[in-house]
C-alpha cells in the first residue's frame, strides 16, 4: 500500500476563486432563470395592454356604427323621400296637438255645464219662499190675473233652465224625492200615498234641489 501525499491531494483540489468563475458551476442556473422571468414579465404586460386597446377600439367601431345608422338612414333618403318623412311627422303632431284639443274643450264643457248648473240652483234656493208663497196663494185661489201671469212666467223661466217642479197629491210616496212630515194611517189604504202636499220639490234632471214636503197616507197595520 503506497503512502498518503496531504501535498499531493490538496494540489490536485480546485480552489474558490476557480469554482466562482466557472460559468459551469451550480450557481449560475439560479441567475439565468431570474433574467429570463424578468424578461418574460415586459412582454405580458404589451400582451395586456394590447387586448385592453383593440377591445376600446371594437366598442367605439359599434358606437359609432349605432350612432350612424339613423344618420344614414335619413341620407338614403331620396328628396321626395325626406318631403313625405317631414309631411308624416307633421302630420303627426297635428293629430296629437288636436286631440288634445279635443280634450280641453271636452273638459271645458263640462265645467261650464257644472258652473251653469250651480248658478241656477243658488238662485232656485234662495227663491224657494217666494214660490212657496206662490203655490200657497195659488191653492186658495186669492190670486188675481196679473199676478198669475208673474206666476207662470216665473215658472216658464225655471223651466228653461232644467228645473221641474214635483209632488202632486195621489202619487206614489218616494222617500228619495218626498219628506214625508206627517203619516196618517188609513184603514182603505193598500200603499203609501201622498195626500197633500205641502211645499212642491224641485229637480234638476236627476238631482234633487229639494224634496217635496209631503202628508203620507199610509196602511192601517
Amino acid at each position: 500500500m503506497s503512502d498518503f501525499n496531504k501535498d499531493d491531494y490538496l494540489n490536485d483540489m480546485e480552489d474558490a476563486e476557480s469554482l466562482k468563475n466557472d460559468p459551469a458551476s451550480a450557481g449560475s442556473a439560479p441567475a439565468d432563470d431570474a433574467k429570463n422571468a424578468d424578461s418574460a414579465k415586459p412582454a405580458d404586460a404589451d400582451a395586456s395592454a394590447q387586448a385592453a386597446t383593440d377591445a376600446d377600439t371594437a366598442d367605439n367601431a359599434d358606437k359609432s356604427a349605432d350612432a350612424g345608422s339613423d344618420a344614414s338612414d335619413t341620407d338614403e333618403l331620396t328628396p321626395l323621400g325626406k318631403a313625405k318623412k317631414e309631411a308624416a311627422d307633421y302630420l303627426e303632431a297635428l293629430q296629437r296637438e288636436r286631440a288634445e284639443f279635443i280634450n280641453y274643450r271636452n273638459r271645458t264643457a263640462k265645467e261650464k255645464d257644472v258652473f251653469r248648473q250651480h248658478g241656477i240652483i243658488d238662485v232656485l234656493t234662495a227663491l224657494l219662499p217666494a214660490l212657496d208663497d206662490i203655490d200657497r196663494i195659488r191653492e186658495h185661489s186669492e190670486m188675481d190675473d196679473s199676478f198669475k201671469a208673474v206666476a207662470t212666467k216665473i215658472d216658464k223661466a225655471f223651466e228653461k233652465f232644467g228645473v221641474e217642479k214635483f209632488g202632486v197629491k195621489g202619487e206614489d210616496f218616494d222617500p228619495t224625492k218626498h219628506d214625508a212630515i206627517l203619516h196618517r194611517p188609513d184603514p182603505t189604504a193598500d200603499k203609501e200615498t201622498v195626500d197633500a202636499v205641502v211645499e212642491a220639490g224641485y229637480r234638476i234632471g236627476d238631482r234633487v234641489i229639494r224634496a217635496a214636503r209631503v202628508v203620507v197616507v199610509s196602511p192601517q197595520n
